[in-house]
């Protein structure tokens, strides 16, 4: 959004929930791609595509925008320094945008990538792992830098340099997970597909 809008129109969240809609097309059609591949009965294809859109996109969604709309608004916000100026705070459908936004890039490398690249991801070795712990690295640590850049376009927030911590700790546990052993990509099918 850029500063205009918020001027004509009051607010910084999107209207029209298109974009949220289509997401949740997406993220549907390519569960339903998985179970065609790993599904072992309609039920848990039933099971797997549900929790795909409702619980991982937007349940787990609207979990994440909540905790970042609060902190946000509680530990980001400048202070008002003078009494003509009127208090800003983030939206919470602002939130839920910058998390739909930073979602899709996580939905085309994990859901897409991890889908076309599943027969060597889910292989057992090293370099399996390592592909997996990757892939999952740099979706994680480019979805935290997204939501980065959504609120750091907000004027009224300082410090919004620390919504980019969590990647330091994706890439200092990511390697270490690949060192003991962990495959992301088949824990995280195990649990669809178990």
């Amino acid at each position: 959004c850029s500063p205009r809008f918020a001027e004509t129109k009051n607010q910084w969240a999107r209207d029209d929930p298109a974009f949220v809609v289509l997401t949740a097309i997406m993220v549907f059609a390519v569960s339903i791609l998985y179970c065609v591949f790993y599904s072992r009965s309609l039920g848990q294809a039933a099971y797997a595509v549900t929790r795909a859109v409702l619980v991982d996109f937007l349940g787990v969604g609207a979990g994440v925008a909540t905790a970042y709309w609060y902190v946000a608004n509680r530990y980001m916000r400048e202070g008002v320094n003078h009494s003509h100026a009127v208090e800003q705070r983030v939206e919470w459908m602002y939130a839920f945008d910058v998390h739909v936004n930073a979602f899709f890039t996580l939905f085309v490398s994990l859901y897409c990538g991890q889908l076309v690249l599943s027969p060597i991801l889910m292989m057992n070795g090293f370099l399996p792992r390592l592909l997996s712990g990757a892939l999952y690295g740099v979706a994680l640590s480019y979805y935290h830098y997204c939501v980065f850049c959504g609120y750091n376009v907000l004027p009224f927030l300082e410090h919004t340099a620390l919504l980019v911590y969590p990647i330091a700790l994706i890439m200092l546990v990511t390697p270490l997970a690949i060192l003991v052993g962990f495959n992301p990509t088949k824990f995280v099918l195990g649990i669809y597909f178990h």
